[in-house]
């Protein structure tokens, strides 16, 4: 009776230590299959990150992970320790490698900058694709037209009309899509962001008052914003509501 149980002690025993050898020759085979692709450790995206997002707050949603040296750019990041103070450009996907070109100062975002609010004014923001914003044209200290329009409803036709003349553009806010060619030379990467056409959302800033301000904030909840560039020379019409029929009158 004792020899068969210490048999099958023993033969535990073994198929412990069998297991244990099993994974460890498995391990070190995947070790060195890995050793043999040179790796190298970079951070890779573990959540969605939006555009505008500071390194501070990156933490959990990057991890290190080791990955074939051939899968990896040479701008790849290691660490954040010399990216503070930056923020993401664009939006960040899961299982994404995180690019040194992938985070910018933030005076980067301003083209070109900002001006002072007029006295008596307030200012509100509303996100805009480029052709909504004269292809992007417009710049801090510009003057714009604003326009709304609405969608047709139930008894309701669809109709376009200006808001405003002349409202004076205090700051424009767009993340630029960085290059993803690595020998690229900078005045070749500066010659096809001149040509390029703009993407992504832009944030413009307008300079008014307290109604004008529920007016656009209206518009943009339920209807469509169109900016036009308004120099101070440009002739004002009176405000004109534009329907199906008028259009072709």
């Amino acid at each position: 009776m004792k020899s068969r149980i210490l048999a099958g002690v023993v033969a535990l025993v073994a198929a412990v230590i069998g297991a244990i050898l099993v994974f460890s020759y498995a391990t070190g085979a995947d070790q060195r299959a890995m050793s043999r692709l040179n790796p190298v450790t970079v951070l890779v995206v573990q959540k969605k990150i939006p555009a505008g997002t500071p390194v501070s707050e990156l933490g959990e949603l990057v991890k290190a992970e080791r990955l074939p040296g051939a899968s990896v750019p040479n701008t790849a990041l290691e660490h954040l320790n010399d990216s503070q103070g930056k923020i993401t450009a664009i939006d960040l996907a899961p299982g994404e490698q995180l690019l040194a070109q992938r985070l910018v100062d933030p005076a980067d975002l301003e083209t070109p900058g900002m001006v002072d609010v007029p006295e008596g004014f307030q200012t509100i923001t509303i996100a805009l694709e480029p052709q909504r914003v004269v292809g992007g044209q417009i710049t801090a200290g510009d003057t714009v037209g604003v326009f709304a329009s609405f969608g047709e409803k139930p008894d309701v036709p669809a109709i376009t009309q200006r808001l405003f003349h002349k409202v004076l553009v205090t700051r424009i806010q767009r993340a630029e899509v960085a290059s993803e060619s690595e020998s690229e030379s900078p005045a070749a990467a500066n010659a096809a962001r001149d040509n390029a056409l703009p993407t992504g959302t832009m944030m413009v800033t307008l300079a008014l008052r307290d109604v004008s301000s529920a007016k656009v904030v209206f518009a943009s909840e339920f209807g469509t914003v169109w900016l036009s560039k308004e120099p101070a020379d440009a002739q004002e019409d009176p405000p004109t509501s534009i329907t199906r029929s008028e259009v072709f009158q």
